[in-house]
């Protein structure tokens, strides 16, 4: 921090960067990602070889199936290597795309979707796992059986034992470092890239360069899969949110414009976050991914118009279906409970996980004290669960086995199947379990956000607001820039947005900014009924360009000054 203070950096500027792992030697990379940087394809093993077995077939005019995902990420990665194999195929020949129904068939590669897949494509020589597939190891030998040739490209971790695949791609299996925390769709941007290098090579491609769009599909993908975005993830969504404008696939500009009213050249992590990714993610939650597939490799603008349409329309379903399970959902919140396990017999499968979000938000940003603890959605025995730091759901599962027909996850989120008649004894184990790790979790581990620094109004400027723009992308593993201010009094607090959704205030300290409270409009009320006492407030800075630039605060936490969640916190200081 010193050395980056000597270098010119002010002080409050140097702690973020540190707490970041940014030294002298990395600023200026952190904070100017080149494309130049981007990794050579054959950095991944097996890279070259899988597009070696995707070119045979494609030239030869074999029959290929694209095998995805239906979320963002499966989606995202479908459509690069549908893009790539067609560039390369043999002349009036195409591969094809699958993805699995959520509802009827589940995740990934499994006896239903295999079975679907090969009754729609009877003439398939070879299936290309996108963002799936390292742990269908059985599905993957009987359509070796059948004389299919499989292709396997994922991330996530395999199992024990790995399928026998003709070629098989993943940063999880053999990696760098470096290419470790890459997506579905990251993975998918490489293989792309080095079948068009194959072909070329070979004299069997001379077209225009195919990169630039589906950098943006890597990108978008990247984001809203929630990877570290650091390093050559750091690269890939920079380059995406800067040539969104001018490369992104045609359907992706349509969708953005229905999403957004921003005239802004450059989008930012939270445009693929919060408006395109979830887009995308509806469709496959509520209907078929399909549809999000079909707008993303639209090449007709009155066909992506109308695609897009539909997609916002299946998203504002999504948030109406969301909402009243998250109402009634809160209804049935147990105060004072190790965990919360919410049956919604009513819900609807494919948003759960979202409520499940939705609802650990709330209890971490509640105002009165209380610390945040899992929470489990079931629907119609199917449950999504999501926990704050320290906990870990997965263990809490293999503790409720005796309830549970399957599980699966990792520390922060997974997904389970309830036996019949069971959820009251899940609940009892679940919550038992969670109590159990409760009781080890440090203090400081169990902080309701990470903070940066204690801040006083004075420390938030334009420049560094500017400063923090500019450590854009931002997201999982170079967090957004988190500070606090200790003892504030709301001065007027009103509610914003349809039906009150939102909540906005000023202080009486008029040197920290107006503050904005997306999604707890339900905060007002409370607020207000106790407006003589002190908050400690928990926030990121913004800078808003309406009539003149200015900053705001976006909230993340208000809390009681008397709470003590984030004594403890890291960054129990203040710069000034």
């Amino acid at each position: 921090m010193s050395a980056l203070v000597a270098a010119g950096y002010g002080p409050l500027l140097a702690r973020l960067l540190a707490a970041r792992g940014i030294g002298v030697q990395e600023v200026d990379a952190y904070f100017e990602p080149s494309i130049s940087d981007l990794a050579n394809p054959s950095e991944l093993p097996e890279v070259d070889h899988a597009a070696e077995v995707i070119h045979d077939f494609a030239v030869r005019g074999d029959q290929i199936v694209v095998f995805g995902d239906y979320d963002c990420d499966g989606v995202c990665a479908t459509a690069i290597l549908l893009k790539a194999i067609g560039t390369v195929a043999k002349k009036g020949s195409s591969p094809r795309a699958f993805l699995p129904e959520r509802l009827s068939e589940g995740y990934g590669m499994n006896a239903a979707s295999v079975s679907r897949m090969l009754a729609e494509n009877p003439d398939v020589r070879l299936v290309v796992t996108v963002d799936n597939g390292i742990n269908s190891v059985a599905e993957i030998a009987s359509l070796k059986g059948k004389g299919i040739s499989v292709v396997v490209t994922d991330h996530h971790l395999p199992g024990e034992e790995l399928p026998v695949a003709d070629a098989l791609v993943n940063p999880k299996v053999a990696s760098p470092a470096s290419l470790e925390g890459l997506c579905g769709a990251g993975v998918a941007f490489l293989l792309a890239n080095a079948l068009v290098n194959l072909a070329r090579s070979r004299g069997m491609y001379s077209g225009p360069l195919i990169g630039g769009p589906l950098l943006v599909l890597a990108g978008l993908a990247t984001v809203t899969d929630v990877m570290p975005l650091v390093g050559q993830n750091r690269i890939i969504v920079s380059e995406a949110l800067k040539r969104f404008r001018s490369l992104a696939p045609l359907g992706l500009t349509e969708l953005f414009s229905r999403a957004s009213r921003s005239v802004s050249p450059t989008l930012t992590t939270k445009d693929f976050g919060f408006l395109i990714g979830p887009r995308i993610n509806a469709a496959g939650r509520l209907a078929s991914g399909m549809e999000a597939l079909e707008l993303v490799v639209s090449t007709d603008r009155e066909e992506a118009r109308e695609l897009a349409r539909r997609v916002d329309v299946r998203n504002a379903e999504r948030k109406s279906v969301e909402q009243a399970m998250l109402d009634g959902a809160l209804e049935r919140i147990v105060p004072g409970a190790p965990a919360q396990v919410i049956d919604l017999p009513d819900g609807h499968q494919g948003v759960s996980g979202i409520v499940a979000a939705r609802i650990l938000e709330r209890l971490s940003s509640a105002g009165d004290g209380a610390l945040p603890v899992p929470v489990c959605v079931v629907v119609g025995g199917h449950g999504s669960a999501r926990a704050p730091d320290g906990y870990n759901v997965r263990d809490a599962f293999v503790a409720a086995d005796e309830a549970l027909d399957r599980y699966g996850g990792h520390a922060a989120a997974g997904g389970f199947s309830v036996k019949p008649g069971k959820i009251d004894r899940f609940r009892e184990l679940f919550c038992a379990a969670c109590a159990r790790q409760a009781a080890r979790i440090p203090p400081s581990e169990r902080a309701l956000a990470k903070l940066d620094a204690w801040v006083s109004g004075a420390d938030l400027t334009l420049e560094l607001a500017d400063w923090i723009q500019r450590m854009e992308p931002c997201g999982e593993a170079n967090p957004e820039p988190i500070f606090g201010i200790r003892g504030v009094h709301f001065a007027e607090i009103r509610p914003l947005g349809a039906e009150g959704r939102h909540m906005v205030a000023t202080f009486r300290d008029r040197s920290i900014p107006k503050a904005i409270w997306w999604n707890r409009g339900d905060m007002v009320e409370e607020l207000r009924a106790h407006s003589a006492a002190a908050y400690d407030i928990v926030f990121a800075l913004e800078a808003n360009d309406y009539i003149e630039r200015h900053v705001e605060i976006r909230l993340v936490d208000v809390m009681p000054s008397a709470a003590v969640h984030y004594q403890n916190a890291q960054a129990d200081f203040s710069i000034t």
